[in-house]
This record gives C-alpha cells, sequence and structure tokens, in this order.
C-alpha cells in the first residue's frame, strides 16, 4: 500500500483527496492545509474544504500558517514516514526539507500543461487570454515556482463559453485519476518524468478587484473572455448611471457595430446588446449593486435602459 500526505485547500483539491483515501492501493496518513479563515458577511471563522473532507473521512488533519517554519509539524510528517506528498492547491511554498519528507517523491498537480502558466492562477488566466485548451500537469516538486519534471499529462478543451467555474469544476473531476496513475507509476518504476522545456513558460499572476474593471474600447471577443474568466471574483464589473453593475454572463453577438464604445444599441429578451471597440457583446445575466443576479433584460426593462445609454460611466 502507497502511504501519502496529501496538502491541500481548497474545494477543487476534494475530489482527488477522496478517491486517494477510498482506493485501496493507498492509505493517507495525514492531511495538512490552511487555517481556518474568516468568510462572508459576517467573516465566520470557515475551515477548508479539505479539513472538512479529512473529518468526514476520519484523516488526521493538521492546520500550519506556515509549514516552511512549523517545525513540530515538520517532525511530525517526518515520523509518518510516507511514500509520497501530494499538493494540490495548498497555497504554501514547502521548504527544501518539507519536500524531502518523501520516500519517492512530492508531487504536485498543476491546473495547466506546464510550462505555461506556473503561478497561482492558471486556470482564470488560460479563459482571460482567449485560449482553446489547457490542461492538467502532475509533477515533481522542486524548489522553483512550479518548475519541476513533468509526470503525465491531460489535456483540456476550453469551449467559447466556458467560465472559470466550469472549467475548475471540470479539473476537479479529471485530477483524480491522473494522481492515481502518476503516484503508481513512480512508486512501481514504470514512469520516467521530464525535465520541463525552457520554451513557453508563462506566469499566471492573481487577479486583483481592478482587474474586473471592463474597458469597453477593448473588442468584445476580449471582453467576453475577460468576463467569463472572473465569475466569482474579481467579477467583471462596469458602471451605469453611477452604480456599479457587475457583469455576470455575455455571448458574442453577430449584430453589426453601431455607435460609440459603451453604448447600448439593443435591448431584447436576450439581453443588453453593447458596442466595443471591435465588434457587439451581449450582456445576458448581470448583478446590480445591493441585489441578486438577474437577466440582462430584466434589469434593463427596470431602468428603462434603451438605444443610446451608456455603461462606463
Amino acid at each position: 500500500m502507497i502511504k501519502i500526505i496529501f496538502m491541500g485547500t481548497p474545494d477543487i483539491a476534494v475530489k482527488s483527496l477522496e478517491e486517494l483515501n477510498k482506493n485501496q492501493d493507498f492509505e493517507v496518513l495525514a492531511v495538512v492545509t490552511q487555517p481556518d479563515r474568516p468568510k462572508g458577511r459576517g467573516n465566520k471563522l470557515t475551515p477548508p474544504p479539505i479539513k472538512v473532507c479529512a473529518a468526514e473521512n476520519n484523516i488526521e488533519c493538521f492546520q500550519t500558517e506556515k509549514i516552511s517554519k512549523d517545525t513540530n509539524l515538520i517532525a511530525k510528517l517526518k515520523s509518518l514516514n510516507p511514500d509520497f506528498i501530494v499538493t494540490f492547491a495548498f497555497g504554501q511554498i514547502l521548504s527544501q526539507e518539507v519536500i524531502d519528507i518523501a520516500k519517492f517523491a512530492t508531487v504536485n498537480l498543476h491546473a495547466s500543461l506546464l510550462p505555461k502558466y506556473r503561478g497561482a492562477n492558471p486556470i482564470q488566466r488560460c479563459i482571460y487570454n482567449g485560449d482553446c485548451k489547457t490542461g492538467i500537469t502532475t509533477m515533481l516538486t522542486v524548489l522553483e515556482l512550479d518548475a519541476g519534471d513533468i509526470c503525465e499529462t491531460k489535456e483540456i478543451t476550453i469551449p467559447e463559453n466556458m467560465t472559470n467555474i466550469e472549467l475548475k469544476n471540470q479539473i476537479s473531476d479529471l485530477s483524480p485519476s491522473l494522481l492515481c496513475s502518476t503516484l503508481k507509476g513512480l512508486y512501481n518504476k514504470t514512469l520516467c518524468p521530464r525535465k520541463q522545456g525552457d520554451e513557453g513558460i508563462t506566469i499566471a499572476k492573481k487577479f486583483i478587484k481592478q482587474d474586473g474593471l471592463i474597458d469597453w474600447n477593448n473588442s468584445a471577443v476580449n471582453i467576453h473572455n475577460q468576463v467569463r474568466s472572473m465569475v466569482d471574483f474579481p467579477t467583471a464589473y462596469s458602471f451605469i448611471n453611477g452604480k456599479m453593475l457587475k457583469i455576470i454572463e455575455t455571448r458574442m453577438s453577430k449584430s453589426k457595430s453601431n455607435g460609440s464604445c459603451g453604448e447600448i444599441i439593443s435591448v431584447t429578451k436576450e439581453g443588453i446588446e453593447i458596442n466595443t471597440g471591435e465588434g457587439v457583446i451581449l450582456i445576458t445575466k448581470v448583478k446590480p449593486e445591493s441585489k441578486g443576479i438577474m437577466n440582462a433584460f430584466d434589469f434593463a426593462n427596470g431602468l428603462r435602459l434603451k438605444q443610446g445609454n451608456k455603461l462606463g460611466e
């Protein structure tokens, strides 16, 4: 039986932990995750999804603010004598001392086709940039960020209207089988990791709130990619009559450009058509200030928006 310590934090990693725990070829010795954090309007202290999963499956769980400095935890993990450490969206940088705890290797699952989109935000960045494909990669962990030898990859097609949430869910579904395959291959020495090339390296930085502001001078394609890449955070937004309007969902329109950038060219039951720097975009769902998500048509009717009104003001 292959002995594992699993390190992860958000919900995207839950299915992988569940699969490793129930698979008879593996034994999950312990879980390491981030501390509980304030969440929601009430700032209620909330455990990470991985901690909840560990509790539901009776797996010992450790929480640490910074594992590389947590000498007591490091000593505990060493005493467990794992074959592998598995990291998936853990959210902390490992020290060499932690990496070396595993008898065989420390293996990370990264949500891109490395070396493209190294870093913290590969899922959102590939959609933001309009990529038609991405994937997941298992790799050997080294000190340099996401630079270790590649074990296995799985390619994923990105349809025109896929959101970052939908892509995250697909990655969550596909990751368990790739992790299991990689760990068995390394354990049985039937898998030979390969070096990452220097060509094609890109870094996927996290979005900040200001990245959500829509510039209607951009093309309809770029705005559409912006909207669907940040549905949960930071969420694309503009202004109407001086109030913020979050743009939740858009589609490409075949209508011809007519008017200035940000100008409404039509309001139909399908939504609000907006002129951009190149082409027309259809807004289908919005979230006004202090309100829930609604159809763009209903929002437009409530404000009596019509052709000639402008967003961004």
